[in-house]
C-alpha cells in the first residue's frame, strides 16, 4: 500500500502550520489525500498557508495558541465535530531562543518553555483521550538533533527539546497499549526562518559550520510522513547527523572542541 492509500481519509492536526515546517508538513499530507487542520496562533497567517496549500476541501485553518489549554482544547474538539476522529497530530509550533545561560531573559526562557515544551505536553493530553477512544492514533513532535547535542548560545532551546524528547519516549510505552504512536522527529539544520523568529538576546554567537546549508522543510515532512506511517519512535534528519550523535554520546570532548572552534570564529 502506497502512501497516498494509506493516508486517504486520515484526518492531521498540525501545530505552527503557518509556515516552514508545519506547512510543508501540511502541503505533504494534503497531497496524499488526508484531511488536514493547519493551526497558528495568527489565523490569517494559517488561512495564507492553506491557501498556498490548495485542497481546499479537505483543509482547514483554525487560530491556536499552544500556551492556551483552552484553545487547544477548542480545536480538538471542533476538528472531532467536523471530522469525527484525529489520526495524526503533530506538534510542531516553537520557537528559538539566542543567547548565553548568563543572560537569558527569564520571562523569555519561560516563554520559550511554555511553547516548544508545556503547549506540546498539554496538545498531547487534549488529544490522547480521542485516540483512546478510536484505539489508534499516532503523535508526531518535532524536536531537534539540539535535543540530543547542547548547542551552546542556545541552551534554553536545546532544554525544550531534551525535554521534548524524554517526554515523548516515555508516552510512546505508556500509550503503545492504547494503539497509540509517539514519533520523535529531530531534524539538524533546516533552511526555514528559525533563526530571524527567534528570541534574541544579548550574547548572538552562533556554533555552526560554515559549509552547512541545511536540509529543505520538504524532507523534514518526507521524514515525518515516513516515520508517522511506519510507526517509528524517532526519525532523525539529515540521517548524517546520527553518528554525529553517537559521536557526542560516547566522546562528548570531541564535539565540544568542534563547538568552541565554530563559537570563537564568529565573537
Amino acid at each position: 500500500m502506497n502512501s497516498s492509500q494509506e493516508l486517504a481519509g486520515k484526518v492531521v492536526v498540525i501545530t505552527g502550520a503557518s509556515m516552514g515546517i508545519g506547512e510543508a508538513i501540511a502541503q505533504l499530507f494534503a497531497d496524499k489525500g488526508a484531511s488536514v487542520v493547519l493551526l497558528s496562533r495568527d489565523l490569517s497567517r494559517a488561512e495564507a498557508a492553506r491557501a498556498r496549500i490548495g485542497h481546499g476541501e479537505r483543509t482547514l485553518a483554525l487560530a491556536c495558541d499552544v500556551r492556551r489549554r483552552e484553545e487547544i482544547d477548542q480545536v480538538v474538539n471542533f476538528a472531532v465535530r467536523q471530522f469525527q476522529r484525529i489520526d495524526i497530530w503533530i506538534n510542531n509550533a516553537g520557537h528559538g531562543i539566542l543567547d548565553s545561560i548568563a543572560n537569558v531573559d527569564m520571562a523569555a526562557c519561560r516563554e520559550t518553555f511554555e511553547t516548544n515544551f508545556f503547549g506540546t505536553v498539554e496538545a498531547m493530553q487534549a488529544v490522547i483521550p480521542v485516540m483512546k477512544q478510536q484505539g489508534s492514533g499516532t503523535i508526531a513532535n518535532i524536536s531537534s538533533v539540539a535535543g540530543h547535542i547542547p548547542v551552546p548560545f542556545m541552551g534554553i532551546y536545546s532544554a525544550t527539546k531534551f525535554a521534548m524528547n524524554a517526554m515523548g519516549k516515555a508516552a510512546r510505552i505508556e500509550l503503545e497499549q492504547f494503539g497509540i504512536n509517539v514519533l520523535t522527529v529531530c531534524p539538524g539544520y533546516v533552511r526555514t526562518e528559525f533563526g530571524a523568529n527567534a528570541i534574541r538576546g544579548k550574547e548572538l554567537k552562533q556554533v555552526r559550520p560554515e559549509s552547512v546549508r541545511g536540509i529543505s522543510a520538504e524532507r523534514v515532512a518526507h521524514a515525518v510522513l515516513k516515520g508517522c506511517l511506519s510507526g517509528k519512535r524517532e526519525i532523525i534528519v539529515p540521517w548524517t547527523m546520527i553518528p554525529v550523535i553517537k559521536l557526542y554520546q560516547l566522546f562528548p570532548g570531541l564535539v565540544e572542541i568542534a563547538m568552541r572552534k565554530m563559537a570563537r570564529q564568529r565573537k
